[in-house]
C-alpha cells in the first residue's frame, strides 16, 4: 500500500487541500456576485418607485454629461477639419515663406522688416537641398475674372512651378497641369478650380476656352477636382499659371513668393526643415544667436494654434461641465438622505434578518451610483440627438469620440458614488431596534 504524502502537522494531503483552498474562493467569488446583483436589483427597484423624483434628481448630472459630449463632438469634428482642410499641406510638406503665423500686432510689425522671400531663395533651395524630395514655389493675388458678362469676384491667382500639383496633391479632373515647357515659354495658360468651371463653363468643355484677368487672356488647360470649403470659404475658386507667366504679367518679379518642401517621408520632416533653416540662413547670414528673419510653417505649427484656441473651448466646457457635476451631486445627497429617512423601518428590518451594516452601505451606495449613471446615460444620448440634428441642419463638422463617452460614464458614476457616501454611512449607523421602531 503506498503511502500519501501529508501536508506539515495538518495530515491533509498537498492535492485535497489546494482543491479545497479553490471551492473556498469559488464560494467567496459566488457569494460576493450574488451580493452584489441582490443590491443591485434592490436598488433599481428603489429607483423605479420613484420615477419622476428620479428623473428630476438627474438633471445636473444630464446637463453635465450632455454639455462634455456635446463641446467634445465639436472639439473633435472641428480638429478634424482643420486637419482636412485647413492644415493639409500635402504629404510631409512644409512651408517657408516670410510671415507664418503671426498671433499679435507686434509680431506682424516685426515680421514686415524680414527680407522677402524670392524666386532666388527658391533656387537656391531647389538646387542646394538633399533632404527634399521636391521643392515647388508659389505666389498669389486675388482679382476679378470674366468670360463674356460672367464675373467672378475674388479669385486667387496663383503663379506656380509645374510640380506644385504633385507638392500639393492636387487631383485633376480634366485636362492636364502646367509644365516645365510652359513655364519656360512663359505661355498664357491656365489650370482653373471647380468653382470656376461650374460658373463659367457649366454646359461646355471648358479646355481650350479663355479667361480674362484683368487686361490679360489665359487658355484653360486643365481643371482641377473639387476641394470643398472650409469654414464656409470656397477652396475651388482659383486659377493656377506658370511662374514665369505671373510675374510676367503682374510685374511682381521682386514679391515676396511661398515655398513648399516636401520631406522624402514623415521621418525626415524635422531633418529637412533643419537643412532649409541652416540654409536660408547661411544665405542671409545671420549671426549665431539671430533670431529666423523668415518662416518655417508645417501641418504640426497649424494645428498647435489651433489646439490653444480649441484649449480655452474646452476649460470653459469643463468648467461648465464642473458646475453642473457639484449642483448634480449635491441634489442626489439630498435626495438620498430623504431616501435613508423614508425607509427607514426597511433599513431596521433587513438588519434584523441578518443584513450587516456592509451590505446596507453597499446598497445605499449602489443606488447612487446607478441613479447618476442611468443619468450619464440619458446625457450621453441627449448629446448625440443634438450632435445629430446640427450636423443634419448646420452641415457643422461635429464627430463624437469614445473617449467622450467613457470619460462621461465615469464622471457620472464618480459623482454619484462620492456624494452617495454620506447617505449609505448614515442608513449604515441605523440601530436596528431604533430602526424597526420607526413610523413607516
Amino acid at each position: 500500500m503506498g503511502i500519501t504524502p501529508m501536508d506539515g502537522l495538518t495530515g491533509v494531503p498537498p492535492l485535497a487541500g489546494r482543491v479545497a483552498e479553490s471551492r473556498s474562493r469559488l464560494g467567496r467569488v459566488r457569494k460576493a456576485w450574488v451580493t452584489f446583483y441582490e443590491t443591485l436589483k434592490l436598488s433599481l427597484d428603489a429607483l423605479r418607485a420613484h420615477k419622476l423624483r428620479s428623473f428630476l434628481t438627474l438633471l445636473g448630472v444630464i446637463l453635465a454629461v450632455t454639455t462634455l459630449v456635446f463641446v467634445m463632438s465639436v472639439i473633435a469634428g472641428l480638429n478634424l477639419y482643420v486637419a482636412e482642410r485647413v492644415a493639409n499641406l500635402g504629404a510631409n510638406v512644409f512651408i517657408v515663406d516670410r510671415f507664418g503665423i503671426i498671433t499679435s500686432r507686434d509680431a506682424f510689425i516685426k515680421a514686415q522688416k524680414r527680407p522677402l522671400v524670392t524666386l532666388d531663395d527658391y533656387r537656391r533651395l531647389r538646387d542646394g537641398m538633399r533632404l527634399a524630395r521636391a521643392v515647388a514655389a508659389e505666389g498669389d493675388l486675388n482679382n476679378q475674372t470674366r468670360v463674356g458678362d460672367i464675373i467672378m469676384e475674388n479669385t486667387d491667382i496663383m503663379g506656380a512651378t509645374p510640380n506644385f500639383a504633385d507638392v500639393r496633391n492636387l487631383n485633376i479632373a480634366e485636362g492636364r497641369f502646367i509644365t516645365p515647357a510652359d513655364d519656360e515659354h512663359h505661355s498664357d495658360v491656365a489650370f482653373i478650380g471647380a468653382d470656376l468651371a461650374t460658373k463659367f463653363f457649366p454646359n461646355v468643355d471648358p479646355l481650350g476656352k479663355s479667361i480674362r484677368v484683368g487686361t490679360h487672356s489665359y487658355e484653360v488647360i486643365g481643371v482641377a477636382e473639387a476641394i470643398g470649403s472650409a469654414f464656409g470659404q470656397s477652396q475651388d475658386n482659383f486659377m493656377i499659371i506658370p511662374m514665369a507667366t505671373f510675374h510676367k504679367s503682374w510685374q511682381r518679379g521682386i514679391d515676396w513668393i511661398a515655398i513648399f518642401i516636401q520631406a522624402p517621408n514623415a521621418e525626415m520632416m524635422s531633418a529637412s526643415q533643419d537643412e532649409a533653416r541652416m540654409l536660408l540662413r547661411a544665405w542671409r547670414h545671420l549671426d549665431y544667436n539671430a533670431p529666423d528673419n523668415f518662416a518655417i510653417l508645417g501641418s504640426d505649427s497649424i494645428m498647435a494654434l489651433w489646439h490653444d484656441l480649441t484649449g480655452n473651448l474646452a476649460f470653459v466646457a469643463m468648467a461648465l461641465v464642473s458646475v453642473f457635476l457639484v449642483v448634480g451631486g449635491i441634489v442626489i445627497m439630498n435626495i438620498m438622505l430623504a431616501s435613508v429617512t423614508e425607509r427607514t423601518r426597511e433599513i431596521g428590518l433587513r438588519r434584523s434578518l441578518g443584513a450587516r451594516k456592509m451590505h446596507i452601505l453597499l446598497q445605499f451606495l449602489t443606488e447612487s451610483a446607478v441613479l447618476a449613471a442611468f443619468g450619464g446615460f440619458i446625457g450621453i444620448l441627449t448629446a448625440y440627438i443634438a450632435v445629430f440634428l446640427v450636423k443634419a441642419t448646420f452641415s457643422f463638422p461635429m464627430e463624437t469620440p469614445l473617449t467622450a463617452v467613457i470619460l462621461s460614464l465615469c464622471l457620472s458614476t464618480a459623482v454619484g458614488l462620492f456624494f452617495g457616501i454620506f447617505p449609505a454611512m448614515r442608513a449604515a449607523k441605523l440601530d436596528p431596534i431604533e430602526a424597526l421602531r420607526a413610523e413607516s
